[in-house]
């Protein structure tokens, strides 16, 4: 498709592609950009990591909430599923196999690669959906077919996020469990709506993982 986030930069750090042994692509939240969801891939940086963001048009990959009819996401939400895609395929390109990509998404972008994951199944580096989950006005667990092969999936959120309820979190678990993932799903006693250091230390635990 050529949707609102087709022809949008991808930004690039830490390791070159050309030379890395694994990947990670990047989703960053609504209203913010690739260049500020690559400071926190940063964080996790390892030497071998190379580092993927795709920017949204507009800074928004879809418009309403996820808990929204899909069809009112549209085309964003499409088009947001296929610069994941992209990204992945530029790693994949760049000879990174696949199960040496890992997803990491925040808030909107937590959405987005969970959603690109469970509708794209296979074995990947991993997954961590962090204050996100599973898009649309309901969950149906008989959508989400085939096998992630035991992709390491960390689900992280607090229990009083303002835009994600705990029940949406429980259920995206519940699918990549469906899935064969090998999930870890952390829930934070009032952090609100964000990324805290115990989050960060099992991504980075998950990086040293599939560098390993």
């Amino acid at each position: 498709m050529n949707g609102p986030h087709q022809g949008q930069q991808l930004v690039t750090a830490g390791t070159p592609l050309e030379s890395a042994d694994a990947a990670m692509v990047l989703v960053h939240g609504r209203g913010a950009t690739a260049r500020s969801i690559v400071q926190m891939g940063q964080e996790v940086h390892q030497d071998g990591l190379a580092l993927l963001a795709p920017q949204a048009a507009g800074n928004t990959w879809y418009p309403n909430s996820f808990l929204a009819p899909v069809e009112d996401n549209e085309p964003g939400r499409s088009s947001g599923l296929q610069a994941v895609g992209n990204a992945v395929e530029t790693a994949t390109e760049g000879d990174v196999p696949r199960e040496k990509v890992v997803l990491l998404g925040f808030s909107q972008g937590a959405c987005l690669a969970s959603e690109f994951v469970a509708r794209n199944p296979r074995r990947y580096g991993g997954l961590a959906a962090l204050s996100g989950g599973l898009i649309g006005e309901s969950v149906d667990l008989a959508e989400y077919e085939g096998d992630i092969e035991r992709t390491p999936v960390l689900v992280g959120c607090s229990d009083v996020d303002p835009h994600i309820p705990l029940e949406r979190v429980h259920e995206t678990t519940e699918a990549f469990e469906r899935l064969n993932g090998d999930v870890d799903e952390r829930i934070y006693e009032g952090m609100g709506h964000g990324v805290n250091e115990d989050e960060l230390d099992a991504v980075s635990e998950l990086v040293a993982d599939v560098l390993g």
